[in-house]
């Protein structure tokens, strides 16, 4: 059977329905057990009976103060990752979040890619996840755990740059990921500036699947597609 990812359990309190389901799709679409409130106090409720790993927190809720509800998810549950969703992008409201008990804070609107790419950084900080596991596309598997990637049982050989790729691309399999989003997911989330070093990465990552392949034939493994224009994309072996 497939390996499939399953993450720690994330609790999505958001109002803003196109919102939260945007954030439930990408959430799901990555492994994530995924819960949804639309006030603070039912996400306190969600989060205290799924004894929740992270919180993404909208502090613009209709019910509750934000920085308040930060504090109480804080001493309720003192190991959660919290993130704070927020319009205000001033440098006093992300100061006041992160006093109140944030791990990070992001401007809305946000890119996906990033928000999923600060996530994984922050949980590798933490002790693993009692629900992490591999992550395979077709006979490739990567084990975010161990950081480690495997075809046929025998490890693909990468440097550190080249798995964090390698692994941004499997964990978003099928998605068109913009150059900007890889270089601040891999490289910096600060990043400006020229994307040479993505492309001798891609470049890199290329040959060390080409190579598996040409090892071993029958295998099915995924190949990194060129947006011309955008980015790249990782496209699972066809079917049939």
């Amino acid at each position: 059977m497939k390996p499939r990812a399953v993450r720690a359990p994330v609790v999505v309190v958001e109002d803003d329905d196109r919102i939260a389901a945007l954030l439930e799709h990408a959430l799901t679409g990555n492994g994530y057990e995924t819960f949804r409130a639309r006030t603070g106090r039912g996400g306190l409720a969600v989060a205290r009976r799924e004894q929740a790993e992270v919180v993404l927190l909208d502090l613009g809720l209709p019910d509750a103060d934000g920085a308040e509800l930060a504090r109480r998810l804080r001493a309720e549950l003192p190991g959660l990752l919290l993130v704070m969703l927020h319009a205000r992008g001033e440098e006093i409201d992300i100061v006041s979040g992160l006093d109140a008990g944030a791990d990070d804070y992001l401007v809305k609107p946000f890119s996906l890619t990033v928000l999923l790419a600060r996530l994984r950084a922050h949980l590798r900080r933490r002790p693993a996840s009692r629900l992490q596991g591999p992550v395979a596309v077709a006979d490739l598997i990567v084990d975010t755990a161990a950081r480690r990637c495997t075809v046929a049982a025998a490890e693909l050989p990468l440097r550190p740059k080249e798995y964090e790729l390698l692994e941004t691309l499997v964990l978003n399999a099928g998605a068109a990921l913009s150059r900007e989003d890889l270089m601040a997911t891999v490289w910096d989330e600060n990043w400006f500036g020229s994307t040479k070093t993505l492309d001798v990465t891609i470049a890199a990552l290329r040959r060390r699947l080409d190579s598996a392949r040409a090892a071993v034939p029958s295998l099915r493994l995924p190949t990194v597609s060129t947006l011309r224009g955008h980015g790249y994309r990782l496209d699972p072996p066809a079917t049939g």
